[in-house]
């Protein structure tokens, strides 16, 4: 056996087969094959009956299905929070062996429960931040020459409007308690998700 010749032939091989992959790497970051890729909508659900089913909803009662999934999903991190057996910590610390990113932040933080019967979901968790400043990642001792403040995100409710019924005129003799047409109209309504460091 010719080693100099067998080195030579795997060494072509390996030259040839990582410039034909490093040419089909190339392509594909230029665009190539950019019409093999099917967008979410075109796609055919499989044999999921589940699958099946929103495939076919309209465009319209997709977006419902959407804030209904969303209401649920609200539901049950209350739920969560109000069936946790884990006591309501209010202390200003840091805990690695936990998995949740709210107990293993430098600025951690806990949530309550923001209640409004006036609004769809009724119930929204909310983070409050559990140190004034900031847990110091070298000493794991709070550090107030950072502050810890909340973060905010505008979240989609339905809130309920009560519009006095037409007709009902200011002049009146009798001071009569006003009906109201009760309707709920979609807002954004700010709350606070998290906690985070400043200088």
């Amino acid at each position: 056996v010719d080693w100099s010749k067998l080195r030579l032939m795997v060494g072509w091989k390996l030259l040839k087969s990582w410039w034909n992959f490093s040419r089909e790497a190339k392509g594909k970051r230029k665009g190539a094959g950019r019409d093999e890729v099917q967008l979410p909508e075109a796609q055919t659900p499989g044999p999921d009956p589940v699958l099946k089913r929103n495939a076919m909803i309209s465009a319209a009662d997709s977006s419902y299905t959407q804030l209904e999934d969303y209401e649920q999903s609200i539901q049950e991190m209350v739920s969560q929070l109000r069936n946790s057996s884990e006591p309501a910590d209010s202390k200003c610390q840091v805990n690695l062996r936990l998995w949740r990113s709210n107990k293993r932040s430098l600025s951690p933080w806990t949530y309550s429960i923001n209640h409004d019967a006036m609004r769809i979901p009724a119930d929204i968790p909310e983070a409050q931040c559990l140190c004034t400043g900031c847990i110091n990642p070298f000493t794991m001792q709070e550090d107030r020459t950072i502050v810890s403040i909340p973060i905010y995100s505008k979240l989609p409710v339905r809130r309920l409007l009560c519009h006095p019924p037409e007709g009902s005129g200011t002049k009146t003799r009798k001071k009569k308690k006003k009906r109201c047409h009760k309707e709920y109209k979609m807002v954004m309504e700010t709350i606070a998700v998290g906690c985070t460091c400043i200088f």
